[in-house]
């Protein structure tokens, strides 16, 4: 049994071991060669991010969805290496938007080189990214353009907020599908379809991507509250500051909706206020970890990696079903 990829998943058999590494590493070299550029300082700003590391949880992915055809097909690794590219790419105008200092534990492209530079490297990485995928076919493309669709929309609804007489939470969990679960999906669905699989392996793996992706971002909502800085590698409480709505304070205010608790109430002045003071943080912090509206998050986020593992059911017993059952569970335990 072999440690490999995050959360520290193990697999169980030495050839699938030997396959997912080695699909690993050759996506790793192929990012480093997509982030080259005839001009240095590009390649600089380019490969910032690559070499500063990551969980690499897409090309993982697409690696074990490969297992259910030949692992070894030309497409496999390209299609990962534009996966991650495009996630690497969406970092990038992410961190210019929330006006991030850190990314990954080195700084952000735009603290070190500004705005307008970290803007456009990411836009280099999509247009690296979509060279690569005009050598994979028409329906490679197609289907990345769907997801980047996707991704955008849940970005731009994140940012424009639900529309008057939506629930939030719904309204959020559409965002959550759009912005993660798409490009996460996407990373199945190409390792299983440049692999050959059949029609209906493609589908179910595509859909167990999605809903994994979901379950992986609320269990990041959860651990921005509930962990302390070793245990999740960011500073706790940075979406609260940032004042990011996030699942568990969605479920605070509709509690606080619903009952109008004055402890509740208090809370949300609390977070509604500025969260630059260390102290006022901590407190937010303390109150919101014993709160309801926490625990409820916690359900939410083992309801949808329930609902990944499900989808795998109709596959056939192998190693990568086993691997990618295991990554539900751990999803799941980094929440808690």
């Amino acid at each position: 049994m072999t440690v490999v990829g995050p959360f520290g998943l193990s697999v169980r058999d030495q050839a699938l071991e030997a396959d997912v590494q080695t699909g690993l590493a050759a996506v790793e070299a192929g990012l480093l060669d997509a982030t080259k550029s005839d001009v240095p300082f590009i390649t600089e700003a380019a490969q910032h991010l690559v070499r500063a590391g990551g969980k690499r949880f897409r090309p993982l992915l697409a690696m074990l969805a490969s297992q259910f055809g030949d692992a070894d097909a030309p497409g496999v690794v390209p299609s990962a290496v534009v996966v991650e590219l495009t996630h690497l790419a969406t970092l990038y105008h992410d961190d210019v938007m929330d006006e991030a200092d850190v990314r990954r534990g080195v700084d952000s492209a735009n603290t070190r080189w500004g705005n307008s530079v970290a803007v456009l490297t990411g836009d280099f990485l999509f247009a690296r990214a979509s060279h690569i995928l005009a050598d994979l076919g028409p329906e490679a493309v197609r289907i990345q353009a769907e997801a980047f669709e996707r991704l955008v929309t849940g970005q731009i609804l994140e940012t424009a907020g639900p529309r008057d007489g939506r629930d939030p939470v719904d309204h959020y969990l559409d965002v959550m599908r759009g912005k993660t679960g798409s490009l996460i999906a996407v990373a199945c669905r190409f390792g299983a379809m440049m692999a050959g699989a059949d029609e209906s392996a493609v589908d179910i793996l595509t859909q167990y991507g999605e809903r994994l992706g979901v379950a992986f971002q609320l269990a990041d909502d959860v651990l921005d509250i509930a962990s302390d800085s070793h245990e999740s590698g960011k500073t706790p409480g940075t979406d609260l500051r940032e004042g990011i709505p996030t699942l568990p304070v969605l479920h605070l205010r509709a509690q606080a909706a619903a009952a109008g608790k004055p402890d509740d109430l208090e809370l949300i002045e609390l977070l509604d206020g500025d969260l630059s003071d260390d102290d006022r943080l901590a407190e937010a912090l303390g109150r919101l970890r014993t709160h309801p509206a926490l625990e409820q998050a916690r359900r939410d986020t083992v309801r949808y990696a329930e609902e990944a593992r499900a989808t795998l059911k109709p596959l056939p017993e192998c190693y990568a079903k086993a691997a990618l059952e295991e990554l539900c569970d751990a999803v799941v335990h980094r929440a808690g």
